[in-house]
């Protein structure tokens, strides 16, 4: 199988762009409630932010709230929240943006493409059928047609709606059961 390079020239914001100091994980869960925190969802060792240097729009990104590099020194519990937000996050961004599929990864030290490498996040990124199209290759620029904090916005709810009717739907099967 021939293998592909994917471009991602709009990422130079990012790469050439003022490094805030320190970790911005831990700047994003210990922040302000701000236009310009784009904290989504956190649970209590746990939370979802979007990307705000997007492949694709709805780019989450889900963290421990505990600043460590590798995957293997979480905790269990830790393993169990994360892996739970994230696949809550595939659920909310189905209903959010409809996408054809996800790409679903971490990338554990620099080598291995960590932007970020002392503080662990999985990448929740989704994806559509011919979402690398022209304009990436040949004007250098890709298209997220919608802005974050619009974005920001839906996935809050849904996620808030999302959480609340569980724990709705939780608290009727243990009435049940009494």
């Amino acid at each position: 199988m021939k293998s592909e390079i994917i471009w991602a020239p709009w990422r130079l914001g990012y790469i050439l762009g003022v490094k805030k100091r320190g970790c911005f994980l831990c700047q994003t869960v210990r922040g302000s409630s701000s236009k310009k925190n784009f904290l989504i969802f956190q649970r209590q060792l746990s939370f979802i932010t979007l990307n705000i240097f997007p492949y694709n729009n709805g780019h989450l990104m889900v963290a421990p709230k505990r600043h460590v590099a590798d995957f293997e020194d979480l905790t269990e519990k830790e393993v169990c929240e994360l892996t739970g937000l994230v696949q809550l996050s595939i659920k909310v961004l189905r209903k959010a943006v409809a996408p054809h599929g996800f790409n679903v990864g971490l990338n554990q030290g620099r080598c291995a493409g960590a932007g970020l490498a002392s503080h662990l996040h999985v990448h929740v990124v989704p994806r559509w059928e011919g979402d690398t199209n022209f304009m990436p290759v040949i004007a250098h620029t890709k298209v997220i047609p919608q802005s974050l904090l619009e974005i920001k916005d839906t996935l809050r709810k849904l996620f808030q709606d999302l959480t609340s009717s569980k724990k709705q739907v939780s608290n009727r099967t243990k009435r049940k059961k009494i």
